[in-house]
């Protein structure tokens, strides 16, 4: 098996996922230079870029079956993590979450970001076995105790934006194993009357805050919003996609609307505003199509899967990062909520970053193995 592997490996590595990974990153950081120039969050992201490709080659040449065999013990290091984040003093705490561990010489590192892959793997290797039935209610109990363990400790962080983005991964996972289709409609159904219910409810006594009920109502009524308050980070970001036209602004980096230190977070939750402004609408276009391929190179990656847990890990990867990419960009153009999403490989910071590259290795490993019983 080994000669086969090694026969197939370069032959067979998706080299336009893994370049194409490469060049969203590298196009990313020249924006988050353009966003802060003063700053050396553009060197980090390169160091990032360096690790994550190191972690990627490493996993893409590992067998994937046996880092499956492993998923319960990296699900349960995850864990570990998200726990002593939440120890005072050891967890750094910034604008009010405590969701960030010190690491010497390279800076702060989120462990939620991991924490995905872990839990990913472990749905994989849980929902993968070979089934001719539909999945049991005890079955997608414990998918729930899987993703749900993880979720509670994000939330006393607390940080409802990764929580979010937590939510597709197990949805897809049950999709593809077989969840009966009156339970989706169900399910559905109850989701349509719940949420707003839950919101009402969240309201009424307090578990919804005022400034994140006043994110909501930014997105509902966008012309009645406080623009020098809860509404500004919507409104400048607005802004400063209008700003890059069709090619892109006129204006130096010094007076762009980064520049001037009027959109918040220009380099995080709003690079995909930065783009449009550097760029214009069709730098966004070139984004957007760069990451319908990476996605579809993934989905590919799925089909020639030899077995169920690579089909399912790859799969449950392609909804979070389907997700996360509508979230970002919805919030860089207000149709979304303003929650702390950062748009894949391109927003600045360590831990996505090399969380995006070890999942990828992860695809690819199954794409080397598809010929292999």
């Amino acid at each position: 098996m080994v000669a086969i592997i090694h026969k197939r490996s370069w032959r067979d590595f998706d080299w336009i996922l893994a370049l194409l990974a490469i060049a969203i990153v590298l196009f990313g950081t020249m924006q988050i230079r353009n966003a802060q120039p003063t700053e050396a969050y553009w060197a980090k992201q390169l160091i990032g870029l360096a690790i994550g490709l190191v972690a990627m080659l490493a996993i893409a040449f590992t067998d994937y079956r046996k880092l499956l065999q492993f998923a319960p013990a990296f699900y349960v290091f995850g864990i570990i993590l998200l726990i002593i984040v939440l120890i005072p003093g050891v967890g750094l705490k910034i604008n009010g979450q405590r969701a960030w561990i010190k690491v010497q010489g390279i800076g702060q590192f989120q462990p939620s970001e991991f924490v995905k892959v872990t839990t990913a793997m472990m749905l994989a290797r849980y929902f993968g076995k070979q089934r001719v039935q539909a999945l049991a209610l005890k079955e997608m109990v414990v998918g729930g105790l899987i993703l749900g363990l993880p979720i509670a400790l994000i939330l006393l962080e607390p940080d409802a934006g990764s929580v979010l983005t937590y939510l597709p991964i197990l949805a897809v996972v049950l999709f593809l194993s077989g969840i009966k289709l009156r339970l989706v409609i169900a399910s559905a159904a109850i989701a349509v009357v719940m949420i707003p219910a839950a919101y009402v409810v969240g309201v009424k006594t307090g578990m919804v805050k005022g400034y994140q009920q006043e994110r909501i109502n930014v997105i509902w009524e966008p012309e009645k919003a406080d623009r020098r308050g809860i509404g500004y980070h919507t409104w400048q970001s607005i802004l400063t996609v209008g700003e890059g036209g069709l090619f892109g602004s006129r204006s130096s980096v010094e007076h762009s609307q980064s520049g001037l230190k009027f959109l918040p977070e220009p380099h995080t939750d709003f690079i995909f505003a930065v783009t449009a402004e550097n760029s214009g609408f069709v730098g966004c276009v070139l984004v957007l199509l760069a990451y319908m391929v990476l996605l579809s190179r993934l989905i590919t990656g799925a089909r020639r899967a030899s077995d169920r847990p690579g089909m399912l890990f790859i799969m449950a990867f392609v909804g979070g990062l389907t997700f996360q990419i509508f979230i970002n960009i919805g919030m860089a153009l207000g149709i979304s909520p303003v929650i702390g999403v950062p748009l894949p490989l391109m927003s600045a910071g360590l831990a996505s970053l090399i969380a995006t590259f070890i999942a990828i290795g992860f695809a690819i490993s199954v794409q080397l193995r598809r010929f292999v019983n």
